[in-house]
């Protein structure tokens, strides 16, 4: 399934299909500079988003210009791109890859696997893809119902397709594919909202098979070995369990980060929560759950376990390990070793033998936290506060938020100043067991937590924050820290020209002296930032490009409107003449009926199911954050039928809205009277519509 045609513009919002367009593409063309392509998510197998291009630098920064840009018209463009030969190659919304002139961003083709059609009820988490991965000339991109697609990276013809998840269960995918050799590795989501239990797959690049599979947790041991890669491991891991885990699944997804380790042929991914994400419910007799939220090594071309390290046993907070792995060699103690890089969710910053899986150094704080005192050395685990575990009837102010210290957003490192820039997050949440732990069943449809819970009485949470911080792993402390705005900023790259760019929430694409964190350029992107920029070089220039766009669960400021936000593909160079047109300012008024009478059962009833399946793009509190369109906003849910169309019949699928048909009428009903209580509590009815009674 999916087409490719040739088009003009770059509107792609609903089945457009796609193209194979005619003539040479500069795809096949060798680069002319080192560093002259960015072909990997992290620009080249390393995946530390460095590059050695030095065009543009320090001293001439402030000389940038907008080169072009172009509209795009999706529901989430929260990606990074790549260009190979002079040729920009991206995905947005639906995986709709494009390819264009790097240098004056003419469309080349545009391919669109019609997800919409096929995705059923994989597409409630309303997000969109993070990227694509590129190899021999075809670009390789990952559908949310599960498809592993290669595409001919001149015409955008798809030369295979393989289903690498179950169609029926609740796992989907949203991450890049990754390249290792002759092989491209996808995982998949869907531990916050189904019992999955975790995988990631290698495909042969030229033909589509199967080379193997590696799992994350075991299985049910009533059914014996999987016949995958991961069967000699299984026993040991099977043994850090108690319970019946795999009747939810147990989780463990490999739904970012990899890399692929040339020098030692191996794979390496960093594994997820677990399913559900309280351990207690998922193994009520302890253990540390193998392999969950750990860094896995296994060999290239036979998928055998190699190494593992597990950042946190017996994870209960949704500490995983989907964040950046980067592959670089440090001096410690004098001497050059081959290590990972990672900042993962849990504020500790860990250098990783590549060789051997163990700890370098002992791991300092790259943000604040009180869930753990430190890492011991000895053991590499980390040593727990207690009181993080919330022994029953207890509550407990943890920091970092199970958001993390550092999310999905790129890190990168200099190769150069030896620094990794981070766009940290301070966040504190309150941690408990649910009321309902030992009897807590799974409702189809709803995230699943079992975690957090309300700040009781007595209790206080900080405000949260965000950082711009430059860690030094080599000395295990932050050189130096920006204080940014919001929680959520953009991925960081970095260069050999001194420069770290990075898009901001406030709207502005920024970039600051490597050394020093001064800022030294700024643009008015018109639109919060949050997928990584990239830097390449074509007809003998370096160019910078990155794609605007934000989404949060929680109200920013400024807060990005879903439907007003100007998502873009900006491209830079020194003494570029482009402008972008000005804003018009919109005005969204919150809506109300005045005839709607709000039923306060109903209401309740409603507010339970927003928290359980809309919470996470809609917004806390109902005030959206860009995710999605602010429900108090919007005239569909003031009419009934409309209402059922959208949520139970997926009218909007093409559009990113799920289909919700395990949602009864009644639970419909009540969520219609739940937003129309909650927009009466949160402003003034500005825009009464009198027909619009509830029906």
């Amino acid at each position: 399934m999916g087409r490719a045609i040739r088009k003009a513009g770059l509107a792609f919002g609903g089945m457009a299909a796609v193209v194979a367009m005619a003539g040479a593409v500069a795809a096949s063309r060798a680069p002319a500079v080192e560093g002259a392509d960015w072909s990997a998510y992290g620009r080249d197998g390393s995946e530390d988003h460095y590059s050695p291009l030095v065009q543009i630098d320090a001293g001439n920064v402030s000389r940038l210009g907008l080169a072009w840009s172009a509209d795009l018209d999706t529901f989430d463009s929260f990606t990074a791109p790549l260009a190979v030969g002079g040729v920009l190659y991206f995905a947005v919304g639906n995986s709709v890859v494009t390819a264009m002139d790097a240098v004056t961003g003419k469309q080349l083709w545009q391919y669109d696997p019609e997800v919409a059609k096929v995705v059923g009820h994989k597409m409630r988490a309303g997000w969109g893809t993070r990227g694509i991965a590129y190899s021999a000339g075809r670009i390789f991109t990952a559908t949310r119902d599960g498809r592993l697609i290669a595409l001919d990276a001149k015409t955008g013809r798809s030369l295979w397709s393989a289903m690498t998840i179950d169609p029926k269960d609740d796992a989907y995918i949203t991450g890049p594919p990754w390249v290792a050799g002759d092989k491209v590795l996808i995982g998949f989501g869907g531990g916050d909202y189904g019992p999955v239990r975790g995988y990631v797959t290698a495909y042969d690049i030229a033909s589509g098979k199967q080379a193997w599979r590696f799992y994350t947790v075991p299985g049910d041991p009533a059914k014996g070995p999987d016949g995958a890669a991961s069967d000699s491991v299984m026993p040991m891991a099977a043994k850090t369990w108690t319970g019946e885990w795999w009747k939810v699944g147990g989780g463990g997804n490999v739904w970012h980060a990899m890399a692929y380790d040339a020098k030692y042929d191996r794979v390496i991914f960093g594994t997820g929560n677990g399913f559900p994400w309280n351990q207690k419910i998922r193994s009520p007799g302890g253990g540390d759950n193998l392999f969950l939220a750990s860094i896995v090594a296994v060999d290239r071309k036979t998928g055998k376990y190699a190494w593992h390290y597990q950042i946190n046993p017996a994870d209960t907070w949704d500490y995983n390990d989907a964040m950046d792995i980067q592959l670089a060699t440090l001096s410690i103690d004098g001497r050059p070793r081959d290590v990972i890089l990672h900042a993962p969710k849990n504020g500790f910053f860990y250098v990783i033998d590549r060789a051997t899986g163990k700890l370098v150094n002992t791991p300092g704080n790259f943000a604040p936290a009180n869930w753990a005192s430190g890492i011991d050395m000895k053991t590499g685990r980390p040593i727990e506060n207690p009181a993080a575990r919330y022994p029953t009837g207890t509550a407990f102010v943890m920091y970092p938020s199970p958001t993390g210290a550092h999310a999905v957003e790129t890190m990168s490192f200099n190769r150069k100043t030896g620094l990794v820039y981070i766009p940290q997050i301070e966040q504190q949440r309150v941690v408990t067991d649910p009321a309902n732990v030992a009897g807590w069943t799974y409702k189809p449809g709803m995230f699943v937590n079992t975690g957090l819970g309300a700040v009781p009485a007595g209790m206080t949470v900080a405000p949260p924050g965000s950082n711009l911080v430059a860690y030094d792993p080599g000395k295990q402390k932050v050189a130096w820290k920006l204080p940014q705005n919001g929680i959520l900023n953009g991925g960081t790259i970095t260069t050999a020209g001194n420069l770290v760019f990075q898009g901001l929430n406030t709207g502005r694409f920024v970039a600051f002296a490597a050394d020093s964190g001064k800022q030294l350029w700024s643009f008015d992107a018109q639109n919060g930032i949050l997928g990584n920029a990239i830097t390449y070089s074509a007809g003998g220039r370096q160019y910078v490009t990155v794609i605007t766009g934000f989404r949060s669960s929680f109200a920013n400021t400024p807060n990005w409107d879903y439907r007003e936000q100007k998502r873009r593909v900006l491209t830079f160079v020194l003494d570029g003449k482009a402008a972008l047109p000005p804003v018009e300012p919109v005005d969204q008024p919150i809506l109300d009926d005045p005839a709607f009478v709000i039923d306060a059962a109903k209401a309740k009833v409603g507010a339970g199911i927003y928290g359980q399946s809309c919470v996470i793009c809609h917004g806390a509190g109902m005030i959206a954050g860009g995710a999605a369109p602010d429900l108090r906003k919007a005239p569909t849910p003031m009419d009934a039928d409309a209402f059922y169309q959208v949520v139970h019949e997926g009218a909007l699928m093409e559009r990113g809205m799920g289909r919700f048909d395990n949602l009864t009428t009644a639970e419909l009903e009540g969520l219609r009277h739940f937003i129309r209580q909650r927009a009466r509590e949160t402003g003034p009815a500005s825009k009464p519509n009198p027909a619009a009674a509830p029906k």
